[in-house]
């Protein structure tokens, strides 16, 4: 279970703040050889003085040494000292900021407290820079010049120096950053590691339904740790735990790519990591990721809606019939199949529309698809996903919105043949080390992957119909293996 430890210069900087055995001074804390028993501990450090050399700067840097997560990071504190380089689009500022307009020249100043400010508006920029710099408490300087708003500079700001009243906006940011430095753990059986599940409760077609999510739990349970699901609300509490299950479908521009990066900054085992999202979710990107390692797939070419010659690619490189596909889509979403060159102008006037890139891929028609699953760089399970009755997909989106799929059959790997799994472990080991579902289509002999997923589907009774329970110990067992590989 994760402790936290506030990391003070005086015991008096406290003063004025709820009592907790949880704050020890800086002097504390770096004596040699101190807190190193205590491995899964979160540290906000929050000195005075985070500068080179300084008290500030040796407890980021002893936390790190010692294993435990800690915020500011070393990573922080340097790029803080360097030129500022994450854009906040104007338009967002000035909206933001209706209310208090600025003179051309003028400067704003203005507090985050742990992701959290006090004007309304600018909640949503507040958020993206803490998850950014992860600083307990940053002041933004806002300028407006005379084409736009722009944030000249970002500065840790001491919270000894908080007036009272943002003394009261600290203490309840921070309180919801992490309870556990105000509440008393509740009365249960203490389990090694705390995990969090992250589910969206409002999705239509989870990657888990909820019995697959509960044997999750059960797997992780008998190996001593505890599984607790959190939503999209919940990105303040990951300082909680010491790994990150994302069970929500994944996309560089919803919540579970933030949620991914904040975690991985906090130090916590992170599957799927950032980096694996990033590249799975763009098909053109995973796409040119296999072509230049050599590893089969479907014919294909990047169509470009700034290009003129676009519809003369299309049809000498891939031709009739092809699909198109939006780079960003899932479960079906955004792919169709077009037969002739009117479907095609039609369809790809409303994909241009989404996307400035398409790509197009010669149709392969085939029963079914494989799924192999992959952990760690080693298989995992295997699928055959059959398509839509009277459909060339797996998944059919109706226009009453309803959804349909073929059926399913999960073997032994033993069952796959050879180049199925071998391809699929080429393909995977491009993205990374994580949980993958790599499909593939058998065609005149030949193995081809469509598409790696960072975040496969795994129901009850489908994906783990061969394996059962040991499906879900594997995937736990590999979380509690990398936590106890970094030392928490």
């Amino acid at each position: 279970m994760t402790k936290v430890l506030i990391i003070t210069d005086n015991d008096s900087d406290w003063r004025q703040y709820f009592p907790s055995d949880r704050v020890v001074t800086v002097d504390a804390y770096l004596q040699q050889g101190a807190f190193c028993d205590q491995k899964a501990t979160q540290i906000i450090n929050l000195c005075r003085d985070y500068g080179y050399l300084s008290s500030g700067y040796y407890c980021s840097l002893m936390a790190e040494a010692r294993g435990h997560r800690v915020i500011p990071r070393m990573m922080t504190i340097t790029d803080l000292s360097q030129p500022f380089l994450l854009s906040v689009p104007s338009d967002q500022l000035e909206k933001a900021f209706a209310d208090q307009p600025l003179a051309i020249g003028e400067l704003l100043e203005e507090k985050i407290y742990f992701g959290h400010a006090a004007v309304p508006g600018f909640a949503k920029i507040a958020r993206r820079l803490f998850e950014h710099f992860m600083m307990p408490v940053m002041q933004v300087s806002i300028r407006r010049t005379e084409t736009h708003w722009q944030v000249e500079q970002i500065t840790p700001f001491p919270f000894q120096d908080l007036t009272d009243p943002e003394q009261d906006r600290f203490a309840d940011a921070l309180e919801r950053f992490s309870n556990k430095v105000w509440r008393a753990p509740k009365p249960s059986k203490n389990a090694r590691y705390d995990l969090a599940l992250l589910v969206d409760p409002n999705e239509k077609m989870p990657p888990s339904d909820s019995t697959a999510l509960h044997q999750f739990k059960k797997a992780a349970k008998r190996l001593g740790m505890r599984l607790q699901t959190i939503t999209p609300d919940d990105l303040s509490r990951l300082g909680e735990f010491d790994g990150l299950f994302i069970r929500a479908t994944t996309n560089i521009d919803n919540f579970t790519y933030r949620f991914a990066k904040t975690a991985e900054k906090l130090g916590l085992v992170v599957m799927d990591d950032p980096e694996s999202i990033m590249k799975c979710t763009n098909k053109v990107f995973l796409t040119e990721l296999l072509h230049l390692h050599h590893i089969p797939a479907p014919k294909s070419a990047v169509l470009k809606r700034f290009d003129p010659n676009w519809l003369a690619l299309a049809e000498t490189e891939i031709g009739y019939p092809m699909v198109l596909k939006v780079p960003d889509g899932a479960f079906s979403v955004g792919v169709v199949k077009v037969s002739d060159r009117e479907q095609l102008l039609v369809q790809m006037d409303s994909l241009f529309a989404r996307s400035t890139l398409i790509l197009a891929q010669e149709f392969l028609p085939t029963d079914f698809d494989w799924r192999i699953g992959i952990l760690n760089r080693q298989p995992l399970f295997a699928c055959k996903y059959y398509m839509s009755r009277g459909h060339w997909q797996i998944y059919q989106h109706h226009q009453s919105g309803r959804i349909s799929s073929g059926g399913f059959e999960t073997l032994d790997l033993k069952q796959v043949p050879k180049a199925v799994i071998d391809t699929a472990l080429k393909a995977a080991n491009q993205i990374g080390s994580g949980l993958y579902g790599v499909d593939l289509k058998e065609v005149d002999g030949q193995v081809r992957v469509i598409e790696v997923n960072d975040n496969p589907s795994i129901d009850h009774k489908v994906e783990d119909a061969f394996l059962g329970d040991l499906l879900y110990d594997r995937v736990m067992t590999e979380f509690l293996r990398r936590i106890q590989l970094r030392g928490f």
